[in-house]
C-alpha cells in the first residue's frame, strides 16, 4: 500500500533519526500500543532488518483485564499480532522476575521510606534500557529502537537527548537516566512527530492499534490504587501514626505512611478551617507532617543516583561551578529557573523562585538553559529544604 506524503515524510523521519544503512538490523521494544507498533512499521518501510521484541513484565492475572496498562497480556497479543502484520519476527522474553526485583520491589520500599517513587524511570533504566539492550546487541542488531517521544541528536561528535518536538507527547522527564553508552545504542524515531500523525500513520497501514488508547496508569497497579500493591508486598507499611501540624501540633491519626504523599490535600481527614497539604513524610517516627500550602515551597534540593549528559566532564565539576540549569521536578511541571550547587560533597540544585510540592523519589531532570530542550540528565530527590 503507498503511503501518502504525510506518511512518506514520516518514514524519512524515522529513518533520519535512525541513521544506519539500510539492511542494517534494528530490535524495536514493542509494547503493542500504537506508537512502537507504527515505530516497527516505518523502520520496516525505510529498509530495515527489523526484529521486534516485547517483554513480559508482571503476573497478568491482575492486570490482563486492564486497559490502559502496557506489557499486559492483551499487550502481547497486540504486539504479535502487530509483528504479523508488519511481516518481522518477533520474541515474547519473560522478565517477570527481574521486573519484580528492580521496578515492583523497589516501588515498595520507597513508600516505606516515605518517598514518592516513580517507576516508569526506573523501568527504562533497569530493565528496557539496560537488561534489553543487552538483548538487542545479543541478537546481532545495530541499534535498538523504542516509541519514546524523545530525540536523539549527534553534535560536534557527542550524542545529545532533547526534548521531543511534540511538547504534549514528550517523554524526556522519564528518561533522564540513559547513559552516554545506550544513547550511542538506542534510537527515537517518533521524537520528531506529533501524535496525531503516528495515528495516521498506523491507520494508513490498516494496523489494528490505530485506535488503541494511550497507557495512563502504572501498569502494574491495578486501577490506578498503588496502596494495593504496597499492602500485599509491605503489609509493615499500613502501621498507624500520627498527623503533625509544622507547628508541632498534633491533629489526628493515620493509617499508614505509605497512603500519603507530599503535596496531597485530600484525604487527610482532619479540620482545622484552612486547608492544609502533606509537607514531609518521617517514615521512621510514622509521622506525616502538614502545613499551610506555603510551608510546600522548596528553596533547594539534593540529588542522588545522577545520571550527567551535559558538556562538562563530570555533573559534581558542573554543581561546582554553579552551572544555570532548568529543574523539572515533576513530569506534568515546566522546568524552573535554578543553579547547580555542592551540598556536603553531593549535587544540588538551587532555585531562584522557590518550588511547590518537590517530594523525595520523585527525578529532578536537568535541562540547558541556552538550549531549552537539551536534557542535560538529573537525577532523584534525596531531600529537600524549605524555602521558610
Amino acid at each position: 500500500m503507498p503511503l501518502d506524503i504525510a506518511e512518506t515524510d514520516a518514514v524519512d523521519a524515522a529513518a533520519a533519526a535512525v541513521a544506519l544503512p539500510a539492511g542494517a538490523r534494528v530490535v524495536v521494544a514493542m509494547s503493542g500500543g500504537v506508537d512502537s507498533t507504527v515505530t516497527a512499521a516505518l523502520l520496516k518501510r525505510a529498509g530495515y532488518d527489523v526484529v521486534g521484541v516485547t517483554l513480559q513484565l508482571y503476573d497478568h492475572g491482575a492486570a490482563i483485564q486492564k486497559k490502559g496498562a502496557c506489557c499486559a497480556g492483551q499487550d502481547i497479543h497486540d504486539a504479535r499480532t502487530a509483528a504479523e502484520a508488519i511481516g518481522m519476527p518477533h520474541y515474547v522474553l519473560d522478565y517477570e522476575s527481574r521486573f519484580r526485583e528492580a521496578v515492583i520491589e523497589e516501588f515498595a520500599d520507597a513508600y516505606l521510606r516515605g518517598e514518592t517513587p516513580i517507576p516508569c524511570v526506573r523501568c527504562n533504566q533497569t530493565v528496557k534500557f539496560h537488561d534489553l539492550l543487552e538483548t538487542a546487541r545479543d541478537l546481532g542488531a545495530a541499534a535498538m529502537a523504542t516509541g519514546h517521544y524523545v530525540r536523539r541528536e549527534a553534535m560536534g561528535g557527542r550524542v545529545q537527548l532533547h526534548r521531543a518536538v511534540d511538547p504534549a507527547r514528550d517523554q524526556s522527564y522519564f528518561l533522564f537516566a540513559t547513559t552516554r553508552d545506550q544513547l550511542d545504542f538506542v534510537r527515537f524515531p517518533l521524537g520528531g512527530l506529533p501524535k496525531p500523525a503516528v495515528r495516521r500513520v498506523a491507520a494508513e497501514l490498516g494496523l489494528a492499534v490505530a485506535d488503541k488508547p494511550d497507557s495512563q496508569d502504572i501498569c502494574f497497579v491495578p486501577e490506578g490504587k498503588y496502596t494495593t500493591v504496597i499492602d500485599k508486598l509491605r503489609p509493615q507499611g499500613a502501621v498507624p501514626g500520627e498527623i503533625v501540624h509544622v507547628d508541632g501540633r498534633v491533629l489526628g491519626r493515620h493509617e499508614g505512611v505509605t497512603r500519603y504523599t507530599v503535596g496531597q490535600r485530600r484525604g487527610l481527614n482532619i479540620a482545622v478551617g484552612d486547608p492544609l497539604f502533606v509537607v514531609r513524610l518521617d517514615a521512621d517516627a510514622r509521622q506525616v507532617i502538614v502545613g499551610p500550602r506555603e510551608a510546600l515551597l522548596t528553596r533547594s534540593l539534593v540529588l542522588k543516583e545522577t545520571n550527567w549528559l551535559g558538556d562538562q566532564p563530570s555533573l559534581a565539576q558542573a554543581a561546582a561551578e554553579g552551572q544555570p540549569v532548568l529543574a523539572r521536578v515533576r513530569s506534568t511541571r515546566e522546568p524552573a529557573v535554578g543553579r547547580l550547587a555542592l551540598h556536603e560533597g553531593a549535587p544540588a540544585v538551587v532555585f531562584d523562585t522557590p518550588e511547590e510540592g518537590v517530594a523525595p523519589g520523585q527525578a529532578c531532570v536537568l535541562y540547558d538553559p541556552a538550549q531549552s530542550s537539551r536534557v542535560l540528565g538529573g537525577g532523584f530527590i534525596a531531600g529537600t529544604t524549605a524555602a521558610a
